[in-house]
């Protein structure tokens, strides 16, 4: 699939196939805005008489040489699933790849994320389906989003191929990604040779990835019903399981470099959980390969190809150090005494209070106290902590709550949401009006710090102390979540709301930068958030 300027690459991509096995879909309109969705629709329908399958690639992707091999090979093996060649290193499905290489696996269950649409394959009826359904859906969410909703709803098995069959060849985004960086594959080998493509990894529940400069997990919460995933920082998982404070940093000089810092707490997580799990890696070229980007992946929305360049090989040294040395934690880590939990938790049935409960589980918050999260999304939010044998609660007032878990409804959600969806950001109101933003984990350690510190005043604020304007957050949405334009609406009403100007939780701050927090809100609606809106 291609566009009118990229046909010569797209002829070129078809040309290095064997007779007939690719042909040329050209976007059915190029002057029209660019869609990538509306090429691969026109992609998905060219299904010919007799074929049993669809394979569709974009033309900026390089083929490894047992490229059709595979291909055939994976398809007889999974007849019915979905089949991704390509994910990036920077993704969750990119970091599940990483956990495939290291069991040795061809091919791993894709997680809950965006499906890889740049180069995949699918059943007729499902390539047919696909069509059908992104027809009903053109103008919002991309290919890949929507890609994984379908799958999702209609139950198909997914995959993703362990090394990559192709690699993603920057030549310029026709679409607008090209914010993003340079878009790697986490694990291509060209001269990968085919072999048995039945070895398989499902079932991960623990994915460490790094990404936009920030060492992240996804972790999927237990129990029966829709699978549903906790989008959590690295560190802070490291610290509920258990690992000492000294192990989370690297050792030696230079180690305080964002992406030394970033690589080592992933790869101490990927280390951790597969000496948990009983997973020892095998010395294969696809595992040091896939251990290799996990640095480049984390720097690369920000970092030009010659510094990924010279970075590479000094942090995948690190990497392969932190590897051992979360084997090693997990070895020398001494179960801990079941506690009862003393916290109870009121209106926290939701992915909030899910998020708000799971960081002060994992920071180790030790109280016995409820926390009603009841009135948080009420016209002037707050919730309320008791402590045990306290008959009067801390009232803690809130700002514009925001963050994993949080609605696509707030002023702050809407922003985010249309930026998702390569819409105008809408600066409702004032462009001037202040906006007290606060991040769902610096919400969860202020309760933290209302618990240890047991503050004399009842009434609290839990807000920064220097909010921004909503012009500033519309560039911030902007700047962090896709660089679409912004659009004023004066005579909107935004419902912007002032929190009273109490005393903040002693030694409480918020730390979470904008940018920082507005990346992780939208992920967390374009991977979970969706999946909660109707269809």
């Amino acid at each position: 699939m291609t566009h009118p300027r990229r046909r010569e690459a797209a002829e070129k991509l078809a040309l290095s196939a064997p007779s007939g096995r690719l042909r040329v879909v050209m976007d059915p309109d190029p002057t029209g805005t660019p869609s990538v969705l509306r090429t691969a629709l026109a992609a998905w329908s060219a299904v010919e008489d007799g074929a049993t399958h669809q394979l569709v690639i974009q033309d900026d992707m390089v083929l490894s040489e047992s490229f059709f091999d595979r291909v055939c090979s994976a398809v007889e093996a999974r007849p019915d699933a979905a089949l991704a060649l390509f994910a990036l290193w920077d993704s969750r499905n990119g970091a599940a790849v990483r956990m495939g290489a290291m069991v040795g696996a061809r091919w791993v269950g894709a997680v809950n994320e965006y499906f890889p649409c740049v180069a995949i394959v699918l059943p007729r009826r499902h390539a047919e389906g696909f069509a059908a359904y992104g027809r009903q859906r053109l103008g919002g969410w991309p290919d890949d989003i929507l890609m994984h909703r379908y799958l999702r709803d209609q139950e198909v098995p997914r995959f993703v191929a362990v090394p990559n069959l192709t690699e993603h060849e920057d030549r310029g985004s026709i679409s607008g990604n090209a914010f993003r960086g340079p878009r790697r594959s986490v694990c291509f080998l060209p001269k990968d040779e085919p072999t048995r493509e039945d070895r398989t990894l499902t079932g991960l529940t623990v994915l460490p990835f790094f990404k936009y400069g920030v060492a992240q997990c996804a972790v999927r919460v237990p129990g029966p019903g829709p699978e549903r995933w906790l989008h959590l920082d690295t560190e802070q998982y490291l610290e509920g399981a258990g690992l000492p404070a000294p192990s989370l940093r690297p050792p030696g000089a230079g180690t305080a470099e964002a992406d030394v810092r970033g690589t080592w707490l992933t790869a101490l997580a990927m280390g951790f959980e597969a000496a948990r799990n009983g997973i020892a890696a095998p010395a294969t070229e696809a595992y040091e390969e896939a251990l290799a980007t996990i640095g480049p992946g984390g720097i690369s929305n920000n970092a030009t190809e010659e510094h990924i360049a010279r970075r590479r090989e000094p942090l995948a040294e690190v990497a392969r150090r932190a590897l051992a040395a979360g084997r090693e934690a997990a070895a020398e880590l001494r179960p801990r005494p079941r506690r009862r939990s003393g916290l109870v938790w009121q209106g926290a049935a939701n992915p909030l209070g899910e998020h708000l409960a799971r960081r002060l589980a994992d920071r180790q918050v030790r109280a016995d106290a409820v926390i009603d999260l009841t009135r948080l999304r009420s016209a002037r939010p707050h919730l309320t902590v008791r402590p045990h044998g306290d008959p009067h609660p801390y009232t803690l007032s809130v700002g514009e709550v925001y963050g994993p878990g949080c609605s696509p409804r707030t002023p702050i959600g809407r922003m985010v949401w249309d930026a998702l969806r390569s819409h105008p950001v809408t600066v409702e109101g004032d462009p001037d009006a202040e906006v007290h933003a606060v991040y769902v984990h610096d919400l969860a350690d202020a309760i933290a710090a209302v618990l240890r510190t047991r503050p004399e005043g009842r009434a609290l604020t839990v807000a920064p102390r220097e909010p921004c304007t909503a012009g500033e957050l519309a560039q911030s949405v902007h700047e962090s979540v896709r660089p679409v334009p912004i659009r004023p609406a004066p005579r909107a009403e935004p419902g912007w709301h002032t929190p009273p100007d109490h005393a903040r939780p002693p030694a409480w701050t918020p730390t979470t930068s904008r940018a920082r927090g507005l990346h992780a809100f939208a992920q967390w609606l374009a991977y979970e958030g969706i999946l909660r809106e109707p269809k």
